[in-house]
């Protein structure tokens, strides 16, 4: 292991003075609430731009900071590219919405209610019915360290069986679900999809996701070649995974993602 001082990764400059970016420190609970909302609405866009829509699927969820028994998501029939702070709904883990005039997405409480409150140290959660996600989750087989960005998801990722191919509108597949992620950032659900979650923001668990659907995407393509990959040894995955494969790695990476926006879609304020 690398000595990094007082640095939480081998990115963060030595050199100081330089521009790069900062964890938010926050005065009081709403500046954070408000914090982590404008950051979900980013997330959703995000996921716009990236084509991750299908219909009214797709959930993504981020605890409120002040009532951790609540969390914030994306209402329910609104394309991703039209999230924005005002339409923001605040449900609790009975799928009661608290705050906002939207309905919640039955499945995306059945999961997310379900995770967040399983494990209360995992702030955000995602999941959408991407193409190369659910196709590669139909084969029932891992994410391969084949790629130094595959080695982000090595020995971080499960994948899940029970319920795989029905539609999970009903507690129990959100509770086998839950029972899943225990210490990992990501889940396979068979025939269904890619689910991301995060213990340190919603950023990162946006960005795992668009990541992990990226991963799919070259493991179907290089299964497609009929070319054997050369698989990185184990030892050098987990230290890619040590480097480049941590919540605050995947905050980082959102940075640039939320730069852009900010600057191209400022109606996503509103």
């Amino acid at each position: 292991m690398l000595d990094l001082g007082n640095r939480i990764s081998i990115y963060q400059p030595e050199q100081e003075g330089l521009i790069f970016p900062e964890l938010p420190e926050f005065a009081n609970v709403e500046d954070e609430r408000r914090h982590r909302k404008e950051r979900l609405v980013a997330s959703c866009r995000a996921f716009a731009q990236a084509g991750f829509d299908y219909g009214f699927a797709g959930h993504l969820t981020v605890r409120d900071p002040e009532h951790p028994e609540l969390y914030w998501t994306n209402p329910m029939c609104v394309h991703f590219a039209k999230v924005k702070m005002s339409n923001l709904i605040l449900v609790d883990h009975d799928g009661n919405v608290v705050e906002g005039k939207y309905a919640v997405n039955r499945a995306g409480f059945v999961l997310h209610a379900n995770v967040h409150e399983e494990h209360p140290d995992i702030i955000a959660m995602c999941h959408a019915h991407t193409v190369y996600g659910t196709a590669w989750c139909a084969t029932g087989r891992p994410i391969e360290p084949i790629t130094q960005d595959a080695c982000a998801f090595f020995e971080d990722h499960v994948i899940i069986g029970d319920e795989a191919g029905a539609v999970a509108v009903e507690n129990h597949a959100g509770s086998n679900v839950a029972k899943a992620f225990k210490g990992v950032k990501a889940a396979l659900h068979q025939n269904h999809g890619l689910l991301t979650a995060s213990r340190h923001s919603i950023e990162s668990a946006a960005f795992w996701f668009i990541a992990l659907e990226r991963c799919c995407q070259q493991q179907l393509d290089i299964a497609a070649s009929g070319i054997q990959p050369t698989y990185i040894p184990a030892d050098r995955a987990r230290y890619s995974r040590e480097h480049v494969g941590s919540d605050y790695i995947g905050w980082l990476h959102f940075q640039t993602i939320w730069n852009q926006l900010v600057e191209d879609q400022p109606d996503m304020f509103d």
